[in-house]
């Protein structure tokens, strides 16, 4: 039998090229984009578990504009057997639970045998890292976030290291599940096989109907959380460096700043 991976993958733009919408969300059409990172580490995570277990298929989606058809390419190419783009206007502004929803919906409709669901632990043009808990929150499935290594794996579980800022934990997990991965990479290349691959496969687009989820659901409609304003913060600092001076002259000078600022 078949052992299903979805791996979900968000494009993202250029983070010094960002503009915004009137809804105060990120404009992504028209921007050089790429694969966020730390799905790049999911693809890798995914590829890892064929070592482990033989008949293994690997489901790339993603959510978005047409433009991220050139993503899921990519992510073809470097080892998913097929991809699908969920892209309809109702989608738009999606935040962290919209997403969640749609992604969820994509699942149940095309996918409702998979094993296990691999997402890149957060994306660095939100940084929120709250999709993936809430993706398997509504699948009602197990979650295990903060991976950063496949330790083996089988037909039952498979056993993970979960590493923080704090600690180091190795886990198994039954399936199905969800792990979040914590591997930021984009030095990944393709073979010259899975390029050719790539180019030649068709990428499947799914409008809301196809996946049955209401607008209710997804998009700014189907978002608790709103934007109030984005902006680029202003960095007025300035800084002066002291050269040639001894610690009790840096001091005086110190203290003199100090006294001037009324601190």
């Amino acid at each position: 039998m078949t052992f299903n991976i979805v791996v979900c993958i968000k494009q993202v733009p250029d983070t010094a090229d960002i503009k915004w919408t009137e809804h105060n969300t990120m404009q992504r059409e028209g921007l050089d984009s790429i694969i966020n990172p730390y799905d790049n580490g999911a693809i890798h995570i995914a590829k890892a578990i064929k070592k482990f277990i033989t008949d293994v298929k690997i489901i790339a989606v993603s959510m978005g504009p047409l433009q991220a058809k050139d993503s899921l390419k990519e992510a073809i190419a470097l080892g998913c057997d097929e991809a699908y783009l969920l892209s309809d206007k109702k989608f738009s502004g999606s935040d962290t639970l919209a997403t969640a929803n749609t992604l969820s919906k994509f699942i149940e409709a095309k996918v409702p045998d998979f094993d296990l669901i691999i997402c890149g632990q957060q994306a660095i043009d939100g940084d929120t890292a709250q999709t993936p808990s809430s993706l398997a929150q509504k699948l009602n499935i197990p979650q295990a976030t903060n991976i950063t290594e496949i330790v083996d794996a089988n037909d039952i579980y498979i056993e993970l290291i979960k590493e923080t800022s704090i600690y180091k934990q190795r886990l198994q997990l039954s399936y199905p599940a969800l792990i979040a991965c914590k591997v930021n990479s984009t030095n990944f290349l393709p073979s010259i096989a899975d390029y050719i691959k790539s180019q030649k496969s068709e990428i499947e687009i799914l409008d809301a109907e196809a996946i049955n989820i209401s607008s209710e659901q997804t998009g700014l409609k189907g978002s608790p959380t709103q934007v109030k304003n984005a902006y680029r913060p202003i960095i007025e600092r300035s800084n002066e460096v002291l050269e040639n001076l001894s610690a009790n002259e840096c001091a005086d000078f110190i203290l003199d700043k100090i006294k001037k600022c009324k601190v």
